[in-house]
């Protein structure tokens, strides 16, 4: 069979300043707004191929929606590593797992001089007061034009707060009107900084001492809490991280015989108010969390292990016959008295990529997940989307053989009363016809709507937001 999927991973040299998509079906009218998508268009650099999937260069998409029809949009991020990457041939920064050779005596200044960010934000996409910021795993966002995708620079908060690793995934509470994301500070102790956005304003409300700090994605928040979910996946001498020479993610080490650890932490006192114990796992990203009871409910899509951060490596995901492992949506009961997280399985099939009703449900019990993963009878990559209602286990899908969709982004309609009533919206690789299209799903019956085709490969991109106001 074959890799059908390749061309997800292969480098887009061009940007698309405008495109008006065909389409088929059709866009509903109330769909008025903007989803903006980021993720990796550059894989190489002049023969010198980045590592991983997350180390290639930020690729902005954004698709455009007013009276029935939709436009496009495709910017590569002018982040530092795109420019100086491409006009010296060569790789100059590091990364998730790329690292430019650097002397011994090079990464020993780092221990006072840290080398400067490549600012290669290919994550994800947030708003910060009037700026529009595109994020990754460092804590240096880069601020950009949401009509036409123009780089306008780094992003500065302009305040004391430090640190060398975050997550590209903050939450909003909107009880508080604040945004809320943790920041890892590297130093003789390493710490993990909760802090709050006001504004344009950053302001810290816990620090949790991580002596063997663990790799997260994301994490979780409830009406109260903030729940970092330490994983087995930890870095067990600190320093290394900057002096092994090793690229970012290979200095972590998956230590099974630790258990997975959940910090509860208050968020208007900053106190810790427990620190639960789980089996070993791993994850990359947290659907939602609630309270019940004297309970935390977690629903994550969770993996056995530390794998599939290999399985993600460009040379594999290029290769013939790639395997790949896969999540499963678990929900842990995290008791706050002491005893033990316990989970169960709300669904077997494959899943990752979990997105919500957000603005109304982040935080709260909720009914409805949708998520991406892999169809039973032909698992080579993400290949099918799915909704599932998390009480029940109830499972819909959408599955077109030989087609690659992205996370599936919901869009509430205006005035929407049910947790489901509005559209899925979600990039498709048509691996067969080496093109890619916008689906449009009823998000509630699954069912399609339309479609609008673009008219190049969109490489697989990771995460994405609707917009409304733009």
């Amino acid at each position: 069979m074959g890799n059908r999927f390749k061309h997800g991973f292969t480098t887009v040299a061009d940007d698309v300043t405008h495109a008006d998509l065909r389409v088929e079906g059709q866009i509903p009218a109330w769909l008025t707004g903007t989803l903006i998508r980021n993720g990796p268009g550059q894989f190489e650099v002049n023969g010198h191929s980045y590592r991983h999937w997350f180390d290639g260069l930020a690729l902005l998409h954004s698709f455009t929606f007013a009276d029935g029809r939709v436009s496009y949009r495709g910017r590569y991020l002018r982040s530092a590593a795109y420019l100086r990457d491409n006009a010296t041939g060569r790789i100059n920064y590091r990364g998730f797992a790329v690292d430019p050779c650097r002397s011994l005596f090079q990464r020993v200044m780092s221990l006072f001089v840290l080398p400067p960010p490549g600012h290669n934000a290919a994550i994800h996409i947030t708003r910060v007061a009037d700026r529009f910021l595109a994020l990754t795993e460092t804590p240096i966002p880069v601020a950009f034009d949401p009509h036409t995708l123009e780089t306008l620079g780094v992003y500065d908060y302009g305040d004391a707060l430090s640190g060398q690793v975050t997550t590209a995934h903050p939450h909003f509470d909107a009880q508080r009107g604040i945004a809320i994301n943790y920041l890892l500070k590297f130093g003789f102790t390493q710490t993990y900084q909760i802090y709050g956005i006001s504004g344009a304003r950053r302001h810290l409300m816990a620090r949790i001492p991580a002596p063997r700090p663990a790799y997260m994605h994301s994490f979780a928040m409830t009406a109260r809490y903030v729940i970092l979910a330490e994983f087995s996946l930890v870095l067990p001498v600190a320093i290394d991280v900057l002096l092994s020479g090793k690229p970012f993610i290979e200095n972590y080490r998956w230590q099974p015989e630790r258990p997975a650890r959940f910090l509860v932490i208050d968020k208007d006192t900053g106190a810790r108010a427990a620190t639960v114990e789980a089996e070993p796992f791993f994850a990359f990203h947290h659907v939602n969390a609630f309270e019940r009871d004297s309970d935390l409910i977690l629903d994550i899509a969770a993996y056995h292990d530390a794998r599939v951060i290999d399985h993600l490596r460009l040379d594999h995901l290029r290769g013939d016959q790639p395997s790949l492992d896969w999540g499963e949506l678990r929900r842990y009961r995290v008791p706050l008295d002491g005893r033990s997280a316990t989970y169960e399985i709300i669904t077997d099939l494959p899943f990752d990529l979990p997105q919500i009703d957000y603005p109304r449900r982040a935080g709260q019990p909720y009914r409805v997940v949708y998520g991406a993963g892999s169809h039973p009878q032909d698992r080579d990559f993400i290949n099918q989307l799915i909704r599932v209602e998390v009480e029940s286990g109830a499972v819909k899908t959408w599955y077109e053989p030989g087609c690659y969709p992205s996370e599936p982004v919901f869009v509430p309609k205006p005035g929407a009363t049910e947790p489901d009533d509005g559209l899925i919206l979600a990039v498709v690789l048509d691996g067969a016809r080496e093109s890619s299209f916008l689906l449009i799903l009823d998000a509630a019956t699954f069912t399609e709507i339309g479609r609008a085709h673009v008219p190049r490969v969109i490489p697989f991109s990771f995460h994405g937001t609707f917009f409304a106001d733009i």
